[in-house]
């Protein structure tokens, strides 16, 4: 009797141990809100969504400690629609994040699965999108997957452990096509620099046949900023980003260098096969924390939408699109908060689809005119 309680007093003693050793977060957020959108295909449209300032999700998030600065590691990240139960990403159970890896304290992390690529992980928190602004105030149609509208499948991705403020970091995501090693894979290289109150990054993404089935786009673009250039071979996209904080007010700005090279590779085209379509995209945002309890915000986004000879021989003047947001979010507590949001924005020349292009907003049914207005009013939990 005495020695089976001394065994099992060790077996506690072990199991306590590997307990502390090991560790499982669940968490999430729910955004939910009411919405008004000035033209929604030609009509005004009052309506409810989720999800629209930070995506409604629950996660799982885990890891073990293998000893000498070794661990094992895994994410599993929901996204959903509260208003109707709905999964989002197109129905993925974890369409947001999937990976397993092991990291070091010394050599950074490995990770394989559905992930963020480097311009998400890099540029990405110095977009409004990303801070205050949700996806509607996305560049247009997220054209720089700044916002990361579309995630990387089958990837595999590098981060080093930070080193005097300086990180950087690496992914492939491999296509899955026998013979064809170049077909819908895509690969993507960032840093970043933190120093005080100064914050810099610079991230490449390269994409091939984005829009084939297993591409990065996977045939999911509608927004008629870029629908009419998915034709092209490779999507490629140059960013950088940079903010500056000062007390309670920080000030920040993006630029993002965007082509679709090689129209009508693996599609129709409205324009001439084989040319290059090039956009150039520059944000200027600033928020202020009036208090522990309220932020504002402001930012300015422009687009310019590279000039395209047509098929037909005539000229199309390219698209600009101007938009702006603002934001007044209140918090109730460290993980509630109501918020109203604002956005506008105002289109000329001419669009992908070789028309006079209109307003459309990130992810809302375009505007049949060069003009929308979006408000929202929010509530978000955290958890």
């Amino acid at each position: 009797m005495k020695r089976s309680l001394i065994a099992l007093a060790s077996l506690s003693v072990l199991s306590g141990a590997a307990h502390a050793q090991s560790s499982v977060t669940l968490y999430g957020i729910i955004d939910n809100g009411l919405n008004y959108t000035s033209n929604s295909a030609g009509k005004p449209l009052f309506n409810m969504s989720s999800g629209v300032v930070s995506g409604s999700r629950f996660g799982l998030r885990g890891a073990e400690d293998l000893g000498g600065g070794l661990k094992a590691m895994f994410v599993l990240e929901n996204g959903f629609d509260v208003s109707n139960g709905k999964l989002g990403q197109g129905g993925l159970l974890f369409g947001r994040q999937a990976f397993v890896g092991l990291s070091s304290n010394r050599f950074g992390s490995v990770t394989l699965g559905r992930q963020y690529d480097s311009l998400a992980d890099y540029i990405g928190p110095f977009i409004v999108g990303d801070q205050w602004g949700g996806y509607v105030s996305a560049h247009p149609g997220d054209l720089d997957n700044f916002n990361n509208s579309f995630r990387n499948n089958n990837t595999i991705k590098y981060t080093n452990a930070s080193i005097s403020g300086l990180t950087v970091g690496a992914t492939y995501s491999f296509g899955g096509v026998a013979g064809q090693i170049t077909q819908n894979q895509n690969w993507s290289l960032g840093a970043g620099y933190v120093n005080g109150p100064l914050s810099v990054a610079v991230a490449y993404l390269n994409a091939r046949t984005p829009n084939n089935t297993g591409g990065l786009f996977g045939g999911a673009v509608s927004t008629p900023v870029y629908v009419g250039y998915t034709s092209a071979n490779t999507y490629q996209v140059i960013g950088a980003g940079a903010a500056y904080a000062v007390g309670a007010a920080t000030l920040g700005a993006t630029y993002s260098n965007v082509k679709f090279m090689n129209l009508g590779a693996t599609g129709e085209s409205a324009f001439m096969r084989g040319e290059t379509v090039t956009f150039n995209n520059a944000e200027l945002n600033f928020k202020y924390q009036v208090s522990p309890f309220l932020l504002l915000g402001a930012a300015f986004n422009y687009t310019h939408g590279g000039d395209v000879t047509a098929a037909n021989g005539s000229a199309a003047g390219g698209a600009r699109y101007y938009q702006a947001a603002l934001v007044s979010d209140y918090f109730l507590s460290k993980r509630t908060d109501v918020y109203l949001l604002g956005v506008f924005q105002q289109a000329s020349g001419i669009d992908s689809k070789n028309q006079p292009a209109v307003a459309a907003i990130n992810q809302l049914t375009p505007s049949k005119t060069n003009r929308q207005i979006y408000v929202r009013i929010g509530y978000r939990h955290k958890f």
